[in-house]
């Protein structure tokens, strides 16, 4: 079985967001592989090295890196489409990630997420969404539900599903009941909101995921199997931990 971890960050800023240090931390975490993207501290259209930085590590290591792509509309609607472009048809990365709340804007907004969501729509890959508490207003679950009814066959990936807030956790798991094609990654949020999410659409819709370096792999993992261990079977503990995404990625 493999261990992937679907949430952590690299760049080319180095320090603890090094390829090194990343490699290092899956090592000491026994984590196989991992869904990948930037660090969002580019400046404008800096965001073209960094996404660059996450192609050359899967490049390098196709083995360990999921890449995925990330678009930034406010350096400009056109620039974000040409990043989904290049990610997805240049660097052959599984997707692209939108977070607006490091971007600051709403992720259903017509007129800077809309159009950029329909590049990744037609690039026929993955969408990832930053949902969670810290910029409430932008990335509500509810903004998201609007975009995956919109393209009900592209997967829509929840991260952070509300972070360590009940009220949004309880609000992405009610709207992930009416998508099917939202999958949620349990990063950087409760394990009462995890386990939540499990018993209420199956053990097939959630994702352990670290939000690494942010958080330790090695401790997010420990305290994920410590919690799955009496609420899941071991079946069901191995498709969070990794055969959920790797189903996904088609491994």
């Amino acid at each position: 079985m493999y261990i992937i971890d679907a949430d952590t960050h690299i760049a080319p800023t180095g320090g603890a967001f090094a390829l090194e240090e990343h490699l290092k931390r899956m090592e000491r975490a026994g984590i196989d592989k991992t869904l990948t993207w930037l660090k969002p501290d580019y400046h404008g259209e800096e965001i073209e090295g960094h996404n660059r930085y996450v192609y050359d590590a899967m490049r390098r290591y196709p083995d360990k890196i999921l890449g995925f792509g990330w678009a930034d509309p406010t350096v400009s609607v056109d620039h974000a489409k040409k990043m989904v472009k290049v990610c997805a048809e240049e660097y052959g990365l599984y997707g692209v990630k939108l977070n607006g709340a490091q971007n600051n804007y709403r992720i259903d907004d017509p007129t800077l997420a809309l159009p950029v969501i329909e590049e990744i729509a037609k690039a026929g890959v993955m969408l990832a969404f930053h949902i969670g508490a810290d910029f409430y207003e932008n990335t509500h679950p509810f903004r998201a539900e609007r975009v995956a009814r919109m393209y009900p066959e592209m997967p829509v990936l929840m991260v952070h599903m509300g972070m360590a807030n009940w009220d949004m956790n309880q609000a992405v798991v009610e709207i992930a009941q009416r998508c099917p094609n939202m999958v949620l990654i349990g990063s950087a949020t409760t394990e009462k909101a995890v386990l939540h999410a499990i018993k209420t659409l199956g053990a097939e819709r959630i994702l352990f995921g670290s939000d690494a370096p942010f958080q330790r792999p090695h401790v997010v993992r420990a305290t994920y199997e410590a919690a799955l261990a009496d609420d899941v079977t071991p079946a069901e503990r191995d498709l969070i931990m990794g055969g959920n995404a790797a189903k996904l990625f088609n491994l």
